[in-house]
């Protein structure tokens, strides 16, 4: 039995300061300069509340086991839970306008040249000069084209200083501190060449792999061993954020279940009492990494098809139920997928499986179609909040759906997951879609 004195008062107190300074210091920061994400604020307050969260929970745990934390008045703990994500959003916001003014300032930029002017260039001079974080003031392009087969966009956007051939004497003139070279990775015997002449130098040089050609999901880079990869098409849920993508669907399902129980026992009886059949309708779909699962949902229809060809559902289908009309109009026969969720089969949010017959009819017929079970299969997703759902008509409309889903993996972020609940919360009810 743990015996009060003022040393583990003094302890305890050390520990809360602690806590908040390492919450400070080292909960991760996911800013970034890539000009593609849109809600970075709206995402560093999502991240710095949950780590806090998580601080947070273990301390009071801590308290709890340690019968220490009824010595702390409750006013006392509630301001310091709620004060600190915000002072720590302040301050991190104050290191950024110090940053801005020395380090980053116009002063102390460092120059910057690209080698090439083709695509990939372009847009790297674009990123370069949209913002001053990275610390580069761009100066211009050295490329052998003409200004008529580059462009007289590209020229009139960007300066031209000269041909490849003219970049080692710029070097020894004006010193420029990073050189980027953006040459498509077909002319390599003409990288190789100018790297040989620009090692008489101090100036960083980089390259820029023209990934631009391919269909990019996730693309990053890394080592595996000291051996440098890219990565073109990869999961955007790993580490921390696989953790929180799988914390938040446990904690959603087991609430969403908890409260529906009542209407779950209802629809069940209300399904036993209107048709002939099982209350759960059970079809084989595909799952992360294509591997194949078993999805629940309250069946709608006088049949259970899953076969190697299963029609789709269409508007006024004699085969729904008029009980399953009323649970398909408000999306209440999703509901036991929370349940595919729990068994870790499927996401809150994801890319919506399709039949295996469906998968099987579309992987040959769309670029990138099974890319998109690089992630967890969802009861909602993006391309069901832009109208992407019910019957797909033609193939067009399956390439708009699934051109969602690869959106969504490109730009995957807890923040967004949000941001299609809330847009599925609301269209349960003003859905011309559901049927």
């Amino acid at each position: 039995m743990w015996i009060y004195d003022e040393s583990l008062r003094e302890s305890y107190q050390a520990l809360l300061i602690i806590s908040s300074l390492l919450a400070l210091i080292f909960i991760p920061d996911n800013r970034n300069n890539d000009l593609r994400t849109d809600n970075r604020l709206s995402n560093e307050v999502v991240s710095i509340c949950i780590r806090w969260g998580l601080v947070v929970a273990i301390l009071l745990l801590f308290g709890y086991g340690t019968k220490t934390s009824s010595i702390f008045s409750r006013k006392l703990l509630f301001s310091w839970i709620f004060l600190t994500p915000v002072l720590t959003l302040f301050v991190r916001y104050l290191i950024d306008v110090v940053i801005a003014r020395t380090v980053l300032s116009e002063s102390n930029a460092r120059t910057a040249v690209i080698a090439g002017a083709d695509t990939v260039g372009q847009t790297l001079a674009r990123r370069l000069t949209a913002t001053n974080k990275l610390g580069l003031r761009f100066e211009g392009f050295f490329d052998d084209r003409s200004a008529e087969r580059l462009g007289d966009d590209s020229q009139q956007e960007f300066p031209i200083l000269g041909k490849l051939a003219d970049l080692p004497a710029y070097l020894r003139e004006h010193s420029p501190d990073v050189i980027f070279i953006a040459m498509p990775m077909r002319n390599i015997s003409r990288v190789s060449a100018l790297l040989d002449q620009l090692h008489d130098s101090t100036a960083s040089i980089y390259f820029v792999p023209d990934v631009f050609v391919f269909d990019l999901i996730q693309c990053r880079t890394g080592l595996i061993n000291g051996v440098p990869v890219v990565a073109l098409c990869e999961t955007p849920l790993q580490g921390t954020q696989a953790v929180i993508k799988r914390v938040s669907d446990y904690v959603i399902a087991t609430l969403v279940l908890l409260l529906t129980s009542p209407l779950l026992l209802s629809i069940a009886a209300g399904i036993k009492l209107t048709s002939k059949g099982s209350v759960i309708f059970k079809q084989r779909r595909y799952g992360l990494d294509g591997r194949e699962i078993i999805v629940y949902k309250f069946r709608s229809m006088i049949v259970s098809e899953d076969s190697s060809v299963v029609p789709q559902a269409t508007r006024g289908d004699i085969r729904i139920t008029r009980f399953g009309a009323f649970l398909r109009r408000y999306s209440l026969d999703e509901l036991p997928q929370f349940i595919n969720v729990l068994q870790g089969r499927m996401s809150v949010v994801g890319p919506r499986p399709h039949a295996v017959a469906h998968n099987e009819q579309y992987r040959g017929l769309i670029k990138g179609y099974m890319v998109r079970h690089k992630v967890y299969p969802g009861i909602t997703g993006l391309a069901q909040v832009h109208g992407c759902r019910g019957e797909t008509k033609s193939l067009e409309d399956m390439e708009r759906r699934v051109e969602y889903d690869l959106r969504y993996l490109r730009d995957w972020s807890f923040f967004l997951d949000l941001r299609i609940i809330l847009k599925t919360i609301g269209l349960m009810f003003r859905d011309d879609m559901a049927y």
